[in-house]
């Protein structure tokens, strides 16, 4: 899990974000992402029952997107607030699959710092 100050939770900073920030769009995710002005990055997560009717198989791709991210926390760029949509067949990925997606979509909105 993410600290918690590396995590979005309050209702106003995920609408000012899906108001404000960018898209980038993979084959069953969407990244929102907005800078902020804060010394750090935060992240939330968005998984609707489309994805899954179980919370279990919810919470296991979030689980492993946070993963992901947590492993490369070093080289992500602070002050960036990043907001992950979930979408349905994600549930079906394995995790190498959903690592390089996530990376490669890092790279290309340039949140990684290589």
């Amino acid at each position: 899990m993410l600290t918690k100050a590396n995590r979005i939770k309050k209702k106003k900073d995920f609408e000012t974000i899906f108001k404000n920030g960018s898209n980038f769009k993979a084959p069953f995710l969407v990244f929102k992402i907005l800078k902020n002005d804060l010394g750090y990055s935060r992240f939330g997560f968005v998984v609707s029952q489309k994805v899954s009717k179980k919370a279990v198989i919810r919470n296991k791709v979030r689980r492993r997107i946070t993963e992901i991210i947590k492993a490369n926390f070093h080289q992500i760029q602070k002050g960036v607030d990043v907001v992950i949509i979930f979408l349905p067949g994600i549930e079906k990925k394995e995790f190498p699959e959903l690592r390089e997606m996530v990376i490669k979509n890092f790279l290309k909105s340039k949140i990684i710092n290589v």
